[in-house]
């Protein structure tokens, strides 16, 4: 038998021995703090406008959107560096510590964004300010993902894995819920100049309010039985040199998880911007319908997870991607051809059902066709890479209306991106060397 069979082997036996109430109670703690992660990340999305007007004043509303959602997607050009450097330390040091480490950053990231002044008060430093606190949560994000699917895959039974890993995905809509619930309550309480003034730190410091807690419930986590069993963690050296010669897995996954990241953006952190400015519906509208989008994405996805387990990952996927390219412009043109709320939350919902379908099976089957001497490190930087092209959706999406004049251009670069997880889908394999 060889070291990684014996390795699976391993984690097999222990998990199956795990209780299932350490087992929940284990992917709560894990799922927590990737819900902050997301958190915050959804809050810039949602409150997109108004950053852009406090940060990037022009007196054009097109610029001062393009330069927030700019800055929003900066974030996602430091996640590869993170997956790398930060990857390569958690598969060292182990999954809990690098579970804690990816918090501590990400707290300080979100912080910066909470409490840095507007520009009409320090001029070009508060630009500034905020693209650093970006990119220092992209820097901790781009291995949060990948140490969160990683702990919950090592953690799960074999008959299991979809199942309990969708769980990561799932914490994030409650993100997607939180931050939107309470955007439709500063938006019910306060007027849109108080909301473009002040009201937008409002939830950023909520998040910040709840980081203790965070780093109370991930301090109590165990270490997984498999990275205890590895005597000789990987050092950098050895990291990198195995992403050289496994670098088609990682164009592979990175081309799979271009569906993941562009299909969320584009049903959660775009919607409120989409909904208001390109359609011309309320503001308390767009943001009601990336609720419900979170709600039936937290309840579709541990569904689809537990789906995977039963017919395989593979099926999944390319039904789901199927159905995206051909479908995802189409409804895009019906709803832009008349815009109603309720146009708007169903097509919303529609796109949420394939992307949890899709998200389900891709995020456990990503942490099975990386080499498991390196999963924090390939499963990361796979994601990072991705998010390099999926996490700029909004400002391409934006980008593409204004170039072409159709209202519809988000379903096409949807549509895009799911081909481009077909295709990955298609030629990918679970990792047997």
């Amino acid at each position: 038998m060889t070291s990684s069979a014996q390795g699976l082997a391993y984690r097999d036996d222990h998990a199956s021995a795990m209780t299932i109430g350490r087992r929940v109670r284990a992917a709560a703690q894990v799922a927590s703090g990737n819900m902050l992660e997301m958190y915050d990340f959804m809050v810039f999305g949602y409150y997109a406008v108004a950053i852009g007007r406090a940060f990037f004043p022009s007196g054009d509303a097109y610029a001062e959107l393009m330069m927030s959602f700019a800055t929003f997607g900066a974030g996602f050009l430091m996640r590869p560096v993170g997956a790398v450097v930060l990857g390569a330390y958690v598969d060292r040091i182990g999954r809990r510590r690098g579970l804690i480490l990816t918090l501590a950053l990400m707290s300080v990231g979100t912080l910066t964004l909470a409490l840095t002044p507007a520009y009409g008060q320090i001029g070009l430093l508060a630009p500034l300010l905020v693209l650093c606190g970006r990119l220092l949560q992209g820097f901790s994000a781009g291995v949060e993902l990948g140490s969160t699917s990683v702990y919950l895959a090592e953690i799960a039974t074999p008959a299991t894995r979809g199942l309990v890993v969708a769980f990561q995905s799932a914490s994030q809509q409650v993100a997607v819920v939180a931050a939107a619930a309470i955007g439709v309550m500063l938006t019910t309480v306060l007027d849109p100049p108080a909301m473009t003034a002040w009201g937008w730190r409002v939830p950023l410091l909520i998040g910040c309010l709840i980081v203790p807690v965070l780093f109370f419930l991930r301090r109590n986590l165990q270490e997984t039985d498999e990275f205890r069993a590895n005597r000789t963690p990987p050092r950098m050296a050895e990291v990198l040199r195995t992403i050289v010669v496994e670098w088609r897995v990682i164009g592979t996954g990175m081309l799979m998880v271009l569906m993941t990241t562009s299909s969320f953006y584009v049903i959660t952190a775009y919607t409120p911007a989409f909904g208001n400015r390109i359609l011309h519906l309320g503001a308390r509208d767009s943001l009601f319908v990336t609720l419900c989008v979170g709600l039936a994405n937290f309840i579709l996805l541990p569904g689809f997870g537990a789906l995977s387990d039963r017919i395989g990952r593979r099926p999944l996927m390319i039904a789901a991607t199927m159905a995206a390219v051909l479908t995802a412009w189409p409804a895009m043109a019906w709803l832009v051809s008349a815009p109603t709320f309720g146009r708007l939350l169903a097509v919303e919902v529609w796109l949420a059902t394939m992307y949890s379908a899709y998200n389900g099976a891709a995020v456990v089957y990503l942490t099975e066709i990386v080499p498991p001497r390196i999963r924090t490190t390939g499963f990361a930087l796979a994601y990072s890479l991705a998010t390099c092209v999926g996490g700029f959706t909004p400002s391409i999406c934006t980008w593409l209306i204004h170039a072409t004049g159709d209202r519809a251009m988000p379903g096409a670069w949807l549509s895009a991106a799911a081909l481009c997880g077909l295709v990955a889908t298609f030629v990918s394999r679970p990792y047997a060397r």
